[in-house]
């Protein structure tokens, strides 16, 4: 990986643990009042790909994600996200589609040479971070190396930090999902502790998930558009770079500024509300 990728954040991690932030008003917290749409369902993402939702678990479409990641002090985003989380919020699974066109999976991976740019472009981050008066923070390492499923098309990896000066560990799970025209993003957000639990039943929602007739990354045809990067870009972020017209480090400034996602995990504050919630719905809320 050149010099150049040093400097690049590996922003898609969005490493980061706060307070509760959640304030009741008039006894009902403001997470009740989302959209939430309680499985068993089908959760559109954009027109690309979808997901089954079963038994158990939620989903927010865009407008509502928007709104959860201004309760959780998400710097917004260009693209659009999706929420999906057991019904208890223990962890949450954050997606969005990057139509950045068909990118080759035949790079190899140097992990070692990944999280030094990942640490380098954190670095670069914590600038963004201190003017937002935020907790800066600290990479400590991989807590998943690298990998890539040849038979999934699925690119995943996880790295542990430290929120500084709070001293709070957290864990984000990513995985990249890659199609014809494109890549799926999504950050699994847990706690350092709930990781292992939190990945394994994403996992077993992973089936689940399918890219709509035409997306699929073996529909790839002759004449597509071909990304002009490989693997490593998706994870150290240096694909901001390549894809934007606005130079290399307006590109890196915008990256940085948008893609940080802060989330609270384990939501105590709210626990036994939002059990109660979830625990009578058996319809999507309108």
């Amino acid at each position: 990986m050149g010099k150049q990728w040093r400097f690049l954040a590996a922003c898609v991690c969005a490493l980061a643990f706060i307070g509760p932030v959640f304030a009741q008003e008039g006894g009902e917290d403001p997470i009740t009042r989302l959209a939430w749409q309680v499985g068993p369902t089908n959760g559109d993402i954009t027109s690309r790909a979808h997901i089954k939702v079963p038994d158990g678990y939620v989903f927010l479409g865009p407008a509502d994600t928007r709104k959860l990641n201004e309760m959780m002090q998400n710097p917004s985003s260009d693209a659009d996200e999706y929420t999906l989380a057991p019904k208890d919020l223990s962890w949450m699974a954050f997606f969005s589609f990057d139509e950045v066109g068909y990118v080759k999976d035949d790079e190899k991976l140097d992990a070692e040479d990944i999280l030094t740019s990942i640490r380098e472009g954190t670095e670069q981050s914590n600038e963004e971070r201190r003017q937002r008066g935020w907790d800066t923070l600290r990479i400590e390492g991989w807590s998943f190396k690298p990998q890539y499923d040849t038979k999934l098309n699925l690119l995943e990896w996880a790295v542990l930090a430290e929120s500084l000066p709070s001293h709070h560990k957290v864990v984000n799970y990513n995985t990249r999902l890659l199609g014809r025209r494109g890549v799926m993003q999504v950050v699994v957000v847990a706690s350092p502790e709930e990781l292992d639990a939190a990945v394994s039943q994403f996992k077993s929602l992973v089936p689940g998930y399918e890219f709509n007739a035409g997306e699929k990354y073996a529909e790839f045809t002759s004449g597509d558009h071909v990304a002009e990067y490989g693997l490593a870009a998706l994870i150290t972020g240096g694909a901001a770079a390549v894809a934007s017209k606005k130079g290399f480090f307006a590109a890196i400034a915008v990256f940085l500024a948008k893609a940080w996602k802060l989330v609270l995990i384990g939501l105590a504050g709210i626990a036994a509300g939002i059990r109660k919630f979830f625990g009578g719905k058996d319809s999507a809320k309108e």
